[in-house]
């Protein structure tokens, strides 16, 4: 359990350790769970399968968990150069403006 002294980031730590090692068990595991022989005949499949799911399972069980903003899915070089790109174009822009003859401080009216 949480105690009221320990912070939320130090619970979360904990609960991610929690889930990677109770992920390690797994079907047949030695906390007691069933074997891959029993639940293969209890939803009668071939172990093969199960087999397969698990292992499939614990290659994709340390990013199940993961929350979607934890990692970062774009570089800052990726999320910079449109903004760069666009920058530039403005300041052609507004060069072109000035030499036509407009001025920023130019007020319509």
């Amino acid at each position: 359990m949480i105690g009221e002294s320990e912070e939320p980031s130090d619970a979360r730590k904990t609960q991610t350790t929690q889930c990677a090692v109770q992920g390690e068990g797994g079907a047949g595991g030695p906390e007691g769970g069933k074997t891959t022989s029993e639940l293969a005949s209890e939803h009668q499949i071939h172990p093969a399968q199960i087999s397969q799911w698990k292992k499939v399972a614990m290659e994709g069980l340390s990013t199940l968990f993961e929350r979607p903003g934890s990692k970062p899915s774009v570089t800052v070089e990726e999320a910079t150069a449109p903004l760069f790109e666009e920058i530039g174009r403005l300041k052609m822009e507004l060069d072109w403006l000035q030499k036509k003859g407009f001025s920023r401080s130019r007020s319509d009216g």
